[in-house]
């Protein structure tokens, strides 16, 4: 029997803590050719999706590939990730959440040349939002 990932279940579980503590579930994927994002917001081979019930229709999650329809400017867009690709899942509102070592594929490396500007394969993993893991004190007086 071959090894499931636990990826995929960790995915969907951050996204119903999200739900229901009225949280705004955010994904953040590493852009390759099997990535169908806007790629007019892929930063450095990057980009961050709202993933919430509000910011999308029709949204899927399984054990291959999460997909939905979501608005970008306006313009309804069908977007498509490989689970494989998803480097985090996390709330907006505190940066709680799951985050995941991303692989650069081989085929990166030979990336078509309408996508070698928007990928790119880093040398370090991508860091966690600011907010992520780190205390906020306020003195209150």
């Amino acid at each position: 029997m071959a090894d499931v990932s636990t990826k995929p279940y960790f995915i969907r579980a951050i996204f119903e803590w999200c739900s229901d503590c009225g949280f705004t579930p955010y994904l953040s994927v590493k852009v390759d050719e099997h990535t169908r994002v806007p790629m007019e917001y892929v930063k450095n081979g990057e980009i961050v999706l709202n993933v919430s019930l509000n910011a999308t229709r029709n949204l899927t999650i399984n054990n291959e590939l999460i997909q939905f329809s979501a608005r970008f400017n306006g313009v309804s867009r069908e977007v498509s990730v490989p689970v494989e690709r998803v480097q985090g899942i996390f709330a907006r509102e505190n940066g709680q959440g799951a985050f995941f070592t991303v692989e650069a594929p081989a085929a990166l490396t030979a990336a078509p040349a309408s996508m070698a500007g928007a990928v790119e394969a880093d040398s370090e993993p991508p860091k966690p939002p600011a907010s992520a893991g780190k205390t906020r004190l306020k003195i209150v007086k």
